[in-house]
């Protein structure tokens, strides 16, 4: 596993993949941001019923997809089935939810993979799939906290950012700090010149969410953040 820090240009986050032209954790998405020039895919991870690490956002599969309950207590071979690219456009039919073991075997070492642990059952499960993928350039985060460091206790080595949804951004910064994470994620209505150098300034990489319009994208090069994640990669 490599941790990789990015420092001379903006570092570009597909949010979901490429989810503004297609189905946000699919393949499809994935795909289409690689062909746009994203430098890494951001995806949400949840637990099938059986233990498998798949990439959804919700903790239903109500919204994106043909089917409805909830993914806990689905099995993957469920989830599988079902059709996430329909909602989107017809254009999409027949996309799955992907396991995370087929992104990131897919992705090799050509792109960084940001997985966002959604539910803290999945973390010990996304650990135990990384060791058979020693070559991913993965960088995990959530925004449960109490997670990330007991991540950090299980394995030193791993790349951690912290995610963050508040105006009251200095005592999470205070915790990614103290968790030796390499990154803060905070919203992009929060941003602001302090929050960045004082990210900077301890060690962080800054990487707003999540910032589509290109006024939103220019301000963010004007404070000065490190990457950024998009729908519009």
């Amino acid at each position: 596993m490599t941790s990789f820090r990015r420092q001379d240009d903006l570092f570009v986050w597909a949010h979901r993949g490429a989810s503004a032209v297609a189905p946000e954790n699919s393949m499809a998405a994935f795909r289409t941001a690689e062909q746009l020039g994203a430098d890494g895919i951001e995806l949400d991870v949840h637990l099938s019923r059986d233990g498998a690490p798949v990439v959804i956002h919700d903790e239903t599969v109500d919204r994106t997809s043909n089917g409805t309950g909830t993914v806990a207590a689905m099995r993957a071979s469920e989830l599988l089935d079902l059709d996430i690219g329909s909602w989107f456009d017809k254009r999409f039919a027949g996309e799955r939810i992907p396991l995370l073991a087929d992104v990131l075997a897919w992705a090799g070492d050509r792109l960084r993979i940001n997985i966002e642990i959604k539910h803290r059952d999945a973390g010990q499960a996304v650990l135990e799939l990384l060791t058979d993928f020693p070559a991913a350039r993965v960088l995990i985060s959530s925004f449960n906290h109490k997670l990330l460091f007991r991540l950090r206790q299980q394995r030193p080595d791993l790349p951690i950012g912290f995610l963050s949804d508040t105006r009251f951004w200095r005592l999470a910064m205070r915790r990614a700090v103290v968790c030796r994470a390499e990154s803060f994620h905070p919203a992009a209505r929060f941003c602001s010149r302090t929050l960045i150098a004082a990210g900077q300034r301890q060690g962080l990489t800054i990487y707003p969410w999540t910032v589509d319009s290109d006024t939103d994208k220019r301000r963010m090069l004007w404070l000065g953040v490190d990457g950024l994640f998009t729908n519009t990669p």
